[in-house]
């Protein structure tokens, strides 16, 4: 005989949920939409004094560490860096010895922290990558100043874009903003050359205008090849290519590459088309192509140009030349 059952109020809306349930993961599985959901807004009290930006704003770096924001910015009579509380009240600024900022890293050890710029001037302080302390003191000038270098010596720079130095003290840098070097370089900690790799060129390993470097938490480095609309991907010990990303670059190079705090993803600023792209990280071992979870679209004609993040709370500046602002962006 069959056995009737007859499920109780409580079991009938069990079943229900679970259904339920089931037909929602589905939906976000198969989505077109998925991953498009907002992962950031716009801090709009940031910064509380924005009358000190006066020239063109192309690069922020965040000291995480003492809650600071420093920002490179260009012109005519104006202090080319500006120093903000993480709040965004403006605290100092600096000019000696600076005279076209391109790129800016804080760098922190256990007793002291300094300031990295790389400076693409043509005049007496250019082509060269500096470091400084937090007051704006010369500390290390790396390159010979006004001298646009050769790619056949290391420490001699042609417009250097940016630099990344990790915790070890040991250095990258992209050199090569329109200048003659389009290449990678690694450095020790006392500034010797530990590799170099790059020629002008689209080819592996090549560039056309390395912009901007950065590290992950597993050993590779990844670079804005700006104007091969790519990223490639690097081994740290060992300078070996290992992959390149550009399926997500065909409306405008990357510019430049941070990544969040977690890794879990990689923020691309494209300048071009005002844009800010949410890559997805790579598992180790893997790069693979790149997949865009998520983009935050800026106002026309703002072009962020550099971006950086508060590797502690998670927010992402952005450096606009075009708004001639910094604006901050905080995770939801």
């Amino acid at each position: 005989t069959a056995v009737s059952f007859e499920p109780t109020l409580v079991e009938f809306d069990y079943y229900i949920f679970i259904l339920y349930f089931q037909v929602l993961k589905a939906y976000d599985f198969f989505s077109p939409w998925r991953g498009q959901q907002q992962m950031y807004k716009l801090d709009i009290g940031w910064p509380k004094n924005s009358e000190h930006f006066t020239g063109q704003t192309f690069c922020v770096a965040v000291d995480s560490l003492h809650g600071l924001v420093y920002v490179g910015q260009r012109g005519d009579n104006v202090p080319k860096v500006l120093v903000f509380s993480e709040e965004g009240y403006f605290l100092y600024s600096w000019n000696d010895t600076v005279e076209m900022p391109h790129g800016i890293f804080v760098w922190n050890t256990a007793t002291d922290s300094s300031v990295w710029i790389t400076d693409v001037g043509t005049g007496k302080y250019g082509h060269t990558v500096k470091q400084y302390s937090p007051s704006g003191k010369l500390m290390q000038v790396l390159g010979t100043p006004g001298n646009a270098g050769s790619s056949l010596i290391p420490l001699q720079f042609d417009q250097p874009a940016e630099i990344f130095v990790e915790d070890s003290g040991e250095i990258y840098v992209v050199d090569g903003d329109g200048g003659m070097n389009n290449r990678l370089l690694k450095l020790s900690n006392d500034y010797k050359e530990i590799w170099l790799t790059g020629t002008n060129g689209t080819g592996i390993g090549q560039f056309k205008i390395p912009h901007s470097v950065t590290l992950d938490a597993f050993g590779r480095v990844w670079v804005a090849d700006r104007d091969n609309k790519r990223i490639q991907v690097f081994d740290k010990v060992t300078g070996e290519w290992l992959g390149s990303w550009s399926s997500c670059f065909s409306e405008d190079g990357p510019y430049s590459v941070r990544f969040t705090a977690n890794y879990k993803y990689l923020i691309v600023a494209q300048l071009n088309i005002n844009r800010l792209a949410v890559l997805a990280a790579p598992p180790v071992g893997s790069i693979g192509d790149c997949v865009m979870v998520h983009t935050v679209q800026l106002a026309d004609e703002t072009k962020p140009h550099l971006v950086d993040v508060d590797m502690k709370s998670g927010a992402i500046y952005v450096a606009e030349i075009g708004a001639q602002q910094v604006q901050k962006y905080v995770p939801l």
